[in-house]
């Protein structure tokens, strides 16, 4: 998937509330081996999350030529 991997960086526990299907979802990626654990998944949903939102904020500061190079 070329993710970033954050598994040798510590890290902080936190306690999320998620609606069960969400969680069955993520429990399906887990069984179809998409992702390792529960954990890695919504890793990779928080850090993708982030990416776009900078990915935004560039775009409506700079426009095209700032994405483009």
């Amino acid at each position: 998937m070329g993710r970033k991997s954050f598994r040798d960086k510590p890290m902080k526990l936190i306690t999320l509330h998620m609606p069960e299907e969400l969680v069955r979802e993520i429990d399906e990626l887990v069984a179809k081996g998409v992702f390792p654990s529960r954990s890695e998944a919504i890793r990779y949903a928080v850090v993708k999350l982030l990416a776009d939102i900078r990915y935004k904020e560039l775009f409506n500061k700079y426009g095209d030529s700032a994405l483009l190079g």
